[in-house]
């Protein structure tokens, strides 16, 4: 009988810590949701979108940003650091679809991209 009683004890707490794990586990899941639900919420209204993203290297990019209405700056990203590159006419850029706040430009990113290569570097 005394040995039933430890096998006993044994597979309950075996059961509650399967449980307390379980509980774990499905509060981290709901935590996450919650917490990407309230990063977007937070992201939207605002007067910054990056219109485009292309991977010019390792960790670094070259991206188009809408800043309020009509400006779009290109700027590039590197590991430890942001450098603007220019500025664009609101013509030059072309929106082809926006959902959920996210917009896209057409292929002309690559035209785009060979004006600003091509620009004399200025000296500060």
């Amino acid at each position: 009988m005394i040995l039933l009683t430890s096998q006993g004890e044994s597979l309950f707490q075996l059961i509650i810590v399967l449980f307390i794990f379980i509980a774990v586990l499905v509060l981290t899941f709901y935590t996450t949701k919650w917490m990407a639900g309230f990063q977007k919420q937070q992201q939207i209204g605002k007067n910054l979108k990056i219109v485009e993203t292309i991977r010019v290297g390792n960790n670094k990019f070259v991206e188009i940003v809408q800043t309020g209405q009509n400006r779009y700056i290109v700027i590039g990203v590197g590991k430890d650091e942001i450098v603007f590159l220019g500025e664009l006419d609101s013509e030059a850029v072309s929106i082809v679809g926006c959902d959920d706040n996210s917009f896209k430009s057409s292929g002309k990113f690559q035209e785009i991209l060979k004006q600003f290569t091509n620009l004399p570097n200025k000296k500060e």
